[in-house]
């Protein structure tokens, strides 16, 4: 017997939000399908619909336009993605970048040689300083100033002619903080160093070895892994110890596979309250409350919350 998933409310928002190609793209092929039949239908009837003769006329007229020509434009989506996740994680990189390298770092993701490989940015030394040369107060730049620049930013080569710098390992890592602020948000600094730790051993750390490593009190460390695991951000396991070792046994903890995924969840929780909460407020302004000023206001902070909610939407949704 096969157990049935039951989505929740934020997962059926985000399907039924989520269209198909098919569906994205339907008009025109429904046209043309239309247009193949208008012989064998009467010229007061298109689709099941009545319509005035004109206007038959001139949907007949258009449609055997289309299916004459059969050029079908679609939006390039996953380039779109491709060229915001560029300057995401460029923007990511900016605050640590020292004063004077912005131009290289910008340069470096416009001279981008990889069309089809979405999970990295390559190029050319040559073309980061024919981009170089476009800038102001940056024409005068030599190899020698953007190299350094460039391994200092995690950028790899292999010959030293073009650098390639990895997507999918920022996009992971910036994912990671993420999720980590949001502990430290919610639990303190003690459950933020905690989480880290495990997070980026990724695998069973035992109490004592927690304790050593954060140099945190023991009683902290206990009362923190409690609250984590209870919360259901961390797993634990209890393993019997050696002989000789004065314990019976002693307990291992570790990230949890899922935490992304309710992290994830409770995104699309946070953003369906906040566009319930916008809606309920136009409604109120529909009606003419008195408080229209406050209402307002309230309005455009709660759309300006929204708009960098989406932000960390894309980055765990589509990136």
């Amino acid at each position: 017997q096969t157990a049935e998933e039951v989505l929740s409310l934020e997962q059926k928002v985000v399907n039924t939000a989520t269209l198909s190609d098919p569906e994205r793209f339907s008009e025109i092929p429904y046209g043309m399908e239309d247009a193949s039949k208008t012989n064998d239908c009467p010229h007061n009837a298109v689709a099941g619909a009545k319509r005035k003769h004109g206007a038959f006329e001139i949907d007949e007229e258009l449609n055997s336009t289309i299916a004459e020509n059969e050029v079908l434009w679609r939006v390039n989506f996953e380039k779109f993605i491709f060229c915001l996740k560029k300057k995401f994680c460029a923007d990511r990189k900016k605050p640590k970048l020292k004063v004077g390298t912005h131009p290289i770092w910008e340069s470096f993701f416009e001279a981008n040689l990889t069309d089809k490989d979405t999970n990295s940015v390559t190029s050319s030394t040559n073309g980061i300083l024919e981009k170089l040369g476009q800038k102001e107060g940056t024409a005068a730049m030599t190899i020698g100033d953007i190299k350094p620049v460039l391994l200092d930013l995690q950028c790899t080569t292999s010959d030293g002619e073009e650098f390639t710098f990895d997507l999918r390992k920022m996009v992971e890592a910036c994912r990671n903080e993420e999720i980590e602020s949001l502990v430290k948000k919610k639990y303190g600094q003690e459950a933020f160093t905690i989480f880290r730790l495990l997070v980026t051993q990724g695998c069973a750390v035992e109490t004592d070895q927690i304790i050593d490593t954060t140099i945190l009190d023991k009683q902290i460390v206990h009362s923190t892994l409690y609250k984590l695991w209870n919360d259901g951000y961390i797993d634990t396991e209890k393993i019997a110890s050696a002989a000789g070792t004065g314990y019976a046994q002693f307990f291992v903890w570790r990230a949890k596979n899922t935490f992304r995924e309710q992290f994830i969840d409770n995104l699309y929780h946070a953003a369906l309250n906040l566009r319930q909460m916008v809606n309920y407020i136009a409604e109120l302004l529909l009606e003419g409350s008195k408080d229209e000023t406050k209402l307002r206001n309230r309005k455009n902070i709660l759309i300006l919350a929204l708009t960098r909610h989406d932000d960390s939407l894309m980055l765990f949704h589509d990136f």
